[in-house]
């Protein structure tokens, strides 16, 4: 980390690196330091968006259904289960860097609260890539796509868009799809995958929830109903659906409350 104290310098830097040890390892220093009160933040000048963060050449990007087919039973559809997983989980990594970098003039915690969702990402990055070299496979052995970075990009201007697409919306998803994949993991004999699922499961629901708490304080700031506002902009950008079914206890745990779950039933595909 050098003698770099600015916070946003720090995840700027680590947006930037390629590997993803090397990544993971900074991400982890940083948020040591933020805890320990060793960076300062600065303040609001205009952020050009990072069209292609640092990433390894491989996994090669494709489209959405291009990817490799995923299943539970067979190794090879298992290990591109968790490759697919673990890319979530990397760029996931450089969300949260993002979120730090991007949006500037913002509460201190506002700024805790994305440091330690990077630095979570990157734990679950590191414990899936594990799980897929006990299968054989290296992360990058698998094609996988740029959906979630490619809402960053849409999203670079607007905090109000992003906390409640990125959060709210994608990585939302996973609380509806991590139980069922967990239950199919262990009837497949996996269960140390579903483990390490499990455990990713409960740490996403407080990701969301900086999502919801943010996405209202911006919401709050601007004089902008949260509902209204979630409706349009899954009107704009998600060609008004989001894909069920969902589970609606994780969902309420991380911040939906019964207006936004009659919105999920309502847009639910």
């Amino acid at each position: 980390m050098g003698v770099e104290r600015n916070l946003q310098a720090l995840a700027l830097r680590c947006l930037t690196i390629s590997d993803p040890d090397a990544k993971c390892a900074l991400t982890a220093r940083i948020g040591k330091a933020w805890r320990a009160g060793a960076l300062t933040l600065e303040g609001p000048p205009p952020v050009v968006p990072i069209s292609v963060p640092g990433r390894p050449l491989r996994p090669e990007l494709v489209a959405p259904g291009k990817v490799a087919r995923r299943g539970y039973g067979k190794p090879d559809e298992r290990a591109a289960l968790l490759h697919a997983l673990a890319h979530i989980e990397f760029n996931a990594v450089n969300l949260g860097l993002d979120a730090v970098f991007r949006f500037r003039g913002l509460p201190v915690a506002y700024y805790g609260d994305w440091v330690q969702v990077a630095e979570d990402e990157a734990k679950h990055f590191l414990l899936l890539r594990e799980r897929l070299r006990e299968h054989g496979h290296e992360y990058g052995d698998f094609d996988a796509h740029n959906g979630l970075w490619e809402m960053a990009l849409n999203t670079a201007d607007d905090l109000i868009a992003r906390m409640a697409l990125v959060p709210r919306v994608l990585e939302a998803r996973s609380l509806d799809v991590v139980p069922g994949i967990v239950r199919k993991l262990r009837s497949a004999g996996d269960g140390d995958s579903a483990e390490v699922l499990e455990l990713i499961e409960r740490e996403e629901v407080a990701h969301v929830a900086a999502g919801s708490r943010w996405f209202r304080f911006a919401c709050e700031r601007e004089g902008r109903d949260p509902a209204a506002t979630f409706r349009a902009l899954i009107e704009q950008h998600m060609k008004g659906r989001i894909k069920g079914p969902f589970q609606y206890e994780a969902r309420r745990a991380a911040g939906f409350d019964d207006d936004e779950i009659t919105l999920l039933e309502e847009l639910g595909g």
